[in-house]
């Protein structure tokens, strides 16, 4: 079984720091690492134990008369560990003693099982009816103002050949159109949807607040384009940027890097960074001043996501969770995307990363439904209510966990080999007390857009392909008919946010009318 292995120190880091390390740091800027060494099969199919600290008051001075303590044993049983007791009856009371104390300053981590079908809202079982209702729901509460957008945009397009913001990227759709862009015309949109749906007729509806997290490396040139483009036609007033932190970079001997003779290299704090960004810049009075109680959460490296979806958001509101994720099914066992899991029986919702399953784990089916047991993706699509927010984000002040990735850093010796050290927005659900996890189509919800055309995956061509794929389904849908001089696959038409943002209402526009792909339908 794999033994992990906990170091505290001050203003120094460990001679060697293996790559599968998480880090915990705390107020009083100790930091706790928790070696994994290796994190191989055993790590998972049988959890290790965790060392977590008590003071020896909080631990029992018992009579070990008969067999070990029932609360123990039930305990160390949800964990898979009851074998610890296996020799109870050949030890002397003072080994028994021992042993007991042994387990008892021990925390073991939770065994990892698949997330219950009872917690999923999967995409075939849905009624009309429900989606329905849930449209309304979600339409009634953005018309009121209580829905708030929160876009991770920290990050460069350094894989996609880019020094700019990844929202400044422009995909090759025919409008030319960016991320940002595309984004912003959802948004704007579903404001007039939620306006149209308003009961009195008035037509009124609070504008959405979009909250765009950007980095001190991106932060300037976000705020600029947004003002080359006049904001997209959204308002000045209803955007705000703020900054995530950043993390000194670090060599595997636990060196700073210097980035300048007078300057350690630094890098974002991943998007993980955003709970404490949101308290540092005030931004959650912000929102708890305008009314807005839920918060749409996502990633800007998507072309195909439903900014401010008003289903996502009735489902959330109709289950009064805390916390919820939009997720796909895992397209083959070794796909490299975090799962859902559940930790423990009963126990929270969390994310692993692929790097943590093994492959036994990656392939379990499920017998009786012939697909993957844990096949829940995480694809950086979220929902909260401010009231967890609030909580994470004092939370994590003294209970913060940091990912390392191995990357390569600019240094005054040129590119050098390194670490930094990252937060992960799904962190924060493992302290949620309730989550709900809403399946969305693949091709229709999650087109990324992460590294440079000629790469296998997740490139600007191929998110541009998932979007006039799914967007001339609809132009059909609508009794539009398409002409082409390459193979259909190959191309296709691009239908603006701004004429609709799920297919609806297109019938005036298509009907009978034949477009010419590649082409932008639009007002």
């Amino acid at each position: 079984m794999s033994v992990a292995t906990s170091i505290s120190f001050r203003l120094s880091w460990p001679s060697s720091v293996p790559s599968s390390a998480s880090v915990s740091a705390s107020s009083s800027s100790v930091l706790s690492f928790l070696f994994l060494r290796p994190y191989c099969s055993s790590a998972l199919r049988s959890p290790c134990w965790f060392a977590s600290v008590e003071s020896e008051g909080e631990r029992a001075k018992m009579v070990l008369a008969t067999g070990p303590p029932q609360s123990l044993v039930e305990r160390v049983k949800d964990y898979g560990q009851e074998d610890v007791f296996t020799l109870w009856d050949d030890l002397s009371p003072e080994e028994r003693d021992l042993l007991v104390k042994d387990i008892e300053v021990r925390n073991p981590s939770p065994k990892l099982e698949p997330v219950p079908e009872s917690s999923v809202s999967m995409a075939e079982e849905r009624t009309m009816e429900e989606r329905e209702r849930w449209w309304k729901m979600g339409l009634k509460a953005i018309s009121e103002g209580k829905l708030g957008v929160l876009l991770l945009s920290g990050g460069q397009g350094t894989r996609l050949g880019s020094s700019d913001p990844k929202g400044c990227f422009n995909i090759g759709l025919p409008s030319g159109k960016s991320l940002f862009q595309l984004q912003a015309e959802r948004i704007l949109c579903v404001q007039r949807l939620a306006a149209q749906s308003v009961a009195d007729g008035s037509g009124i509806c609070v504008p959405i607040h979009w909250y765009i997290m950007t980095s001190p490396f991106t932060d300037d040139a976000t705020r600029k384009f947004f003002e080359s483009h006049r904001y997209f036609g959204l308002e000045a007033d209803q955007i705000s940027f703020f900054q995530q932190g950043t993390i000194p970079c670090v060599t595997k001997d636990g060196k700073f890097i210097m980035e300048t003779p007078y300057k350690v290299a630094k890098a974002p704090d991943g998007n993980g960074g955003v709970y404490a960004a949101l308290k540092c810049s005030r931004l959650l009075e912000d929102m708890a001043m305008r009314g807005i109680r839920y918060l749409d959460c996502y990633g800007v490296d998507n072309a195909l996501v439903r900014v401010a979806d008003p289903t996502f958001l009735g489902y959330f509101i109709d289950k009064s969770v805390s916390a919820a994720a939009k997720v796909v099914r895992k397209a083959y066992p070794q796909e490299k995307v975090g799962v859902f899991v559940q930790r423990g029986k009963g126990g929270p919702l969390s994310v692993i990363e692929y790097s943590e399953m093994d492959p036994e784990m990656a392939c379990d089916i499920n017998q009786s439904t012939g697909r993957l047991r844990y096949c829940w993706s995480n694809v950086c699509l979220h929902m909260f209510t401010l009231d967890f927010l609030v909580q994470v984000a004092n939370g994590l002040e003294k209970d913060a966990t940091y990912h390392l990735a191995e990357k390569k850093i600019p240094s005054i010796h040129g590119y050098t080999n390194g670490l930094k050290l990252e937060q992960f927005v799904f962190d924060a659900f493992v302290y949620a007390p309730s989550t709900a996890l809403f399946e969305a189509l693949r091709e229709e919800e999650f087109a990324p857009v992460k590294n440079a055309n000629g790469s296998n995956f997740d490139t600007p061509d191929s998110a541009r392909l998932l979007v006039l794929r799914l967007h001339t389904r609809w132009v059909v849908a609508a009794g539009g008919f398409l002409t082409h001089t390459v193979p259909l696959y190959a191309t296709g038409v691009e239908v603006s946010p701004l004429l609709s943002y799920v297919g609806e209402n297109l019938e005036p526009f298509c009907r009978g009318k034949t477009f010419h792909a590649p082409c932008e339908i639009t007002l």
